[in-house]
């Protein structure tokens, strides 16, 4: 499957950003999907997970309570809705894909070495 990230860009602390991560291909439903981010000198960290289903999400502490992660399986479309950004959400955002179809539709994944593809990015910056 092949990702591609959209949506980010520069914004004032408190505002709104959708990132969108669309895939190409069939079978998006066998795919478990993940948003990472990484900061320039930082490790890439995780964000928040959805199940292929999407009946199972993930958020890392950080972000709880100000994005919500969604999917439309009919548009091949996995979305992060963030809101209240803050300065510290600055960084590259990638989208990344995991095969589950072998598992049950509420299993995801939180780690990096878990995805085997992953999109390209989007940059997200936010001023103080």
């Amino acid at each position: 499957v092949q990702l591609q990230a959209s949506g980010g860009g520069l914004v004032q602390a408190g505002s709104s950003l959708r990132l969108s991560c669309a895939a190409s291909g069939r079978s998006f439903t066998r795919y478990a999907m993940g948003w990472f981010r990484q900061a320039p000198g930082k490790e890439r960290e995780f964000v928040s997970a959805i199940s292929r289903t999407g009946a199972g999400t993930s958020y890392t502490d950080s972000v709880k309570g100000r994005f919500t992660i969604s999917r439309d399986n009919a548009k091949n479309t996995v979305y992060l809705q963030m809101n209240s950004l803050k300065p510290e959400d600055t960084a590259v955002y990638y989208c990344a894909a995991r095969n589950s179809i072998a598992y049950t539709g509420t299993v995801y994944y939180t780690t990096p070495t878990d995805y085997d593809n992953w999109g390209q990015g989007t940059q997200v910056t936010v001023s103080s």
